[in-house]
């Protein structure tokens, strides 16, 4: 009984690390561009070994008499579009997926798991931080920057009374603009109303 229950949780943890972290589709193309990286050549600045001015960031040489310029044997290579890396690697997460930034529940619902990571929005609070974690893990997206258990399990109260007390008044905000609208509407109208009256009056006299 002891082995059985020991290859059990052996398996569930399995399943949960697949379930938590997918086969990345593109990790092949992420090799294949590191690949290449390394045969390229470490791009200077013209002469930014000579003086300490100028830095090594990379800036075309544009002299006439350049022989940087002109590509003469034994000087720096020159940043060309040939040893840009594969098309279909560009713009990938070195873990295999395309990245996607997340704010909310409706962007999160919309990302495709089987090639695209989520990350998390920095402007994002803990507790719809770790709503959005969880919702993750129940439609199997990898997400880049995700909570540490601990950290979901030790949400501090105040901070979780805070964001509901920032909702409420913003809430409550809207209320009394929509009530300073009403009154406005309801004074400007009593002057309308009080010269109506007093004409039919003077009327009414005059007869």
């Amino acid at each position: 009984m002891g082995e059985e229950a020991e290859e059990k949780e052996a398996s569930e943890e399995l399943e949960e690390a697949v379930f938590f972290r997918p086969k990345p589709p593109m990790r092949e193309l992420v090799k294949l561009r590191e690949r290449v990286k390394r045969k390229k050549p470490r791009f200077v600045r013209q002469e930014s070994w000579r003086y300490k001015r100028i830095k090594e960031s990379w800036r075309r040489p544009r002299g006439i008499d350049s022989k940087m310029r002109i590509g003469k044997k034994g000087w720096p290579k020159r940043v060309k579009v040939g040893y840009r890396g594969p098309r279909l690697a560009r713009g990938l997460h070195p873990s295999g997926f395309e990245e996607v930034l997340v704010h909310n529940l409706s962007e999160l619902e919309e990302v495709d798991p089987t090639r695209q990571a989520v990350r998390i929005a920095h402007t994002v609070g803990l507790r719809k931080r770790a709503e959005l974690i969880s919702k993750a893990e129940e439609l199997g997206i990898y997400v880049l920057n995700p909570m540490k258990l601990e950290e979901v399990e030790e949400i501090p109260e105040e901070e979780v009374e805070e964001e509901k007390d920032e909702e409420l008044e913003e809430l409550g905000e809207e209320e009394l603009e929509e009530e300073a609208e009403e009154l406005e509407e309801v004074m400007e109208g009593e002057p309308e109303d009080s010269e109506e009256a007093g004409g039919g009056d003077s009327e009414g006299g005059g007869e």
